[in-house]
């Protein structure tokens, strides 16, 4: 299975979660019966992508003229529990990303800072005029309760 399916899974399944995103009910994560484990058996491990068979051309004009070599995909770590370990910005992507399905989220000047450790939290800052104090104070509301949701599969790595 590749990671673009599985990151589309995880998507779907965070957004379904935290609200349901219209586009990505489109998308609907695989069966849990195809699916192997992927959580590490002991302690903080890396789950390492299949490896990606080199395909060489024969010819060199077989070989299209803007031809690079393919990347491997970062790998995903997991706690042993499951959750996906991800760095306090890609964190921050997240939170941003669901506010930004909210009535009236402003389009620029919102920034969302992600602290702590094991009990991470998210704070929401807005530049000056980019939203209204109303609007401000029911962003703010929404925040623990979106943090709470995104902490069952999203551990902070530090």
């Amino acid at each position: 299975m590749s990671d673009d399916v599985k990151d589309a899974g995880l998507v779907a399944m965070i957004s379904s979660i935290l609200g349901g995103n219209k586009r990505a009910d489109s998308v609907s994560p695989p069966p849990l019966a195809d699916v192997p484990p992927t959580a590490p058996s002991n302690g903080f491990e890396a789950v390492a992508p299949p490896p990606i068979p080199e395909a060489t051309p024969t010819k060199d004009e077989d070989a299209p003229a803007s031809a690079k070599p393919v990347e491997q995909p970062a790998r995903i770590l997991r706690t042993p529990d499951g959750k996906q370990l991800l760095p306090a910005e890609a964190i921050a992507e997240l939170v941003l990303g669901e506010l930004r399905k909210l009535e009236d989220f402003p389009a620029t000047g919102a920034s969302v800072t992600v602290y702590g450790y094991r009990h991470w939290n998210a704070m929401i800052t807005f530049a000056p005029f980019s939203t209204t104090f109303r609007n401000a104070t029911r962003f703010r509301q929404a925040m623990p309760d979106l943090v709470f949701k995104l902490r069952r599969f999203v551990e902070l790595q530090i």
